[in-house]
Parts: C-alpha cells; sequence; structure tokens
C-alpha cells in the first residue's frame, strides 16, 4: 500500500511540476531577465568585466528549469504520500482527501510561507555573494524550526482535545505554534542586502510569483493525490469487503 501510495504522490508531483513550469516559465522568468539585466548594468556601471555564460539563459529559462521544477516536484510528491502514509487513520478521522488537504495546507504554512516571511526569495542582483552560506543555512534553519514546531503543536492539541474540546485545542495549539515563530524569527538575525536603487516593483513581483509557484504545486498536491488516493484506498476497501472471511 505504501509503495502505491507512493507512486501516485510522485504523479500527483509530475502533474504539479508542469503547472508550476507553466507558471514559472510566464511569469517568473521575465523578472529574472530584468534582474540579470540589472545586474549587468550595474557591473558595468562600476567598470567591472562580465563573466562568461557557461550555460545560455534560453538553456536555463528552458531545459534547465523544467528539469530543475519536475524533479523537486516529484520529489515533493513522494515525500507528501509518504506522510499521508503515516497520518492517514493515526491522528484523524478525516477521509483521503479530507487528510490530503489538510497536509498540503500545514505543509504550506510551515515549509512556504514562516520561512519567507523571515527570509524572501531575491532574484539575482539581491545579495551578497558571500553570505550565501549563510543566507542558505538560515533559510533551512527557519524550515526545520517551522516544521518542528508544527509537529509540537498537533501533539500539543491532541493532548488538549480531551479537556478542552477539538476547536479549542486547535486554536490554543494555533496561537502556541504562531507566538513560537514569532519569538525565532525575532531572534534570528536580519538579512536585508538589497541594493538601494533595486525595482521595488521587480522585487516585489518576483517573491509574490516565487509564492504563487508554491501555491500551484501545493494546491495541486493536496487536491490530485488526494483524489487518486482515495480511489486506491476506495478499491482496496472493496476487495477486502468481498473477500470471504476465515474463521
Amino acid at each position: 500500500m505504501v509503495g502505491n501510495l507512493l507512486l501516485r504522490g510522485m504523479l500527483a508531483g509530475l502533474i504539479a511540476g508542469i503547472l508550476v513550469f507553466a507558471f514559472a516559465h510566464t511569469f517568473g522568468e521575465p523578472l529574472v531577465d530584468q534582474a540579470i539585466a540589472f545586474e549587468e548594468a550595474a557591473a558595468q556601471a562600476a567598470g567591472e568585466t562580465a563573466e562568461p555564460e557557461i550555460v545560455s539563459r534560453a538553456m536555463q529559462a528552458g531545459i534547465g528549469l523544467f528539469t530543475g521544477v519536475m524533479a523537486y516536484s516529484i520529489a515533493v510528491g513522494g515525500l507528501f504520500a509518504l506522510v499521508f502514509a503515516f497520518v492517514q487513520g493515526r491522528f484523524s478521522g478525516l477521509g483521503a482527501r479530507g487528510t490530503s488537504a489538510v497536509i498540503a495546507v500545514a505543509a504550506f504554512v510551515s515549509v512556504v510561507i514562516v520561512p519567507n516571511i523571515k527570509y524572501p526569495a531575491n532574484p539575482p542582483a539581491v545579495g551578497n555573494p558571500d553570505t550565501i552560506g549563510v543566507r542558505t543555512e538560515l533559510f533551512f534553519l527557519m524550515i526545520v524550526v517551522s516544521i518542528a514546531a508544527l509537529v509540537a503543536a498537533i501533539a500539543f492539541a491532541r493532548r488538549l482535545t480531551p479537556r478542552f474540546g477539538a476547536w479549542n485545542a486547535a486554536i490554543t495549539a494555533g496561537v502556541a505554534y504562531i507566538v513560537f515563530i514569532g519569538v525565532v524569527q525575532y531572534l534570528l538575525p536580519p538579512i536585508n542586502e538589497v541594493p538601494e536603487n533595486y525595482s521595488a516593483a521587480v522585487l516585489w513581483r518576483f517573491r509574490t510569483t516565487s509564492i504563487g509557484m508554491h501555491v500551484i504545486l501545493w494546491s495541486v498536491l493536496g487536491v490530485a493525490f488526494g483524489v487518486l488516493a482515495e480511489r486506491k484506498l476506495g478499491a482496496v476497501a472493496k476487495l477486502r469487503a468481498r473477500a470471504p472471511a476465515f474463521h
């Protein structure tokens, strides 16, 4: 069963990846071109020599983007299926579609929204190359902390449910999660390396486009995998119902 769900998760990731690529290629790549033009103009003004282009922009925006998006989406789809297989029937009485939707929303909030509030995505020409290692470490640290805090909040809500009810427990755990994340983001060092003359419109559109890509990814995963999983689980349930009982 886990193997079947894993294949369906990867299939849902494949579907999501195609849609994400179409969105990124249409709306994201023009912003990257504008950012690169700004970077080149700044380098020329500073008298710096242009670096040789190892990979053409056409290849980066085409096969390079497609390969990266598809690999990421399929991998995330597989992980999504494994989480579903672990959660389904253990922590919730929801059906396959409901569980899939809840996992997608929770993942979107903890993996995308929370880290990007503190360390949003930046286009080319934004950021110091010397600090890329630190910036990457802080971003992934924020993801790990957010996921761990979400898991702790869910466990906290389950402990409170028998005493306060499901809704009150969920609200209390949610508030605790928000407060904890707020404290962590306050304590972590800020990073602001945007050039003063950089276009605010390009920066804003790039960041919203980045979020939009994740919206498509997690929405499609939540819906498509829920449908695929429901069909599989329903077929298994029918086979078990038809199987003769032996005593």
